[in-house]
């Protein structure tokens, strides 16, 4: 994950767009051609826009933005540490 992407895609994109793009994704995923190169790449991106998904949910409840993207980054390095 790369805040930098996220903050990108939250920015640039509404919910409906990110969530069709996602459903893409994973259904790109379960074809059986699709190779380990491919699956590594297409996880980063799934990864990226869920993030910017939990960052608009945040800020749509009234979170700054800035804050927001903080506090996803140090959710997902809290669950890293884990």
């Amino acid at each position: 994950m790369k805040l930098p992407v996220i903050r990108h895609l939250q920015k640039n994109n509404d919910q409906e767009k990110l969530e069709n793009t996602l459903e893409v994704l994973e259904s790109f995923c379960d074809h059986r051609s699709v190779t380990d190169e491919e699956m590594d790449v297409i996880g980063e991106l799934i990864s990226n826009i869920c993030g910017a998904l939990e960052v608009q949910k945040m800020i749509e409840e009234g979170m700054a933005e800035k804050d927001a993207a903080n506090s996803f980054m140090q959710k997902v390095l809290s669950s890293i540490d884990k």
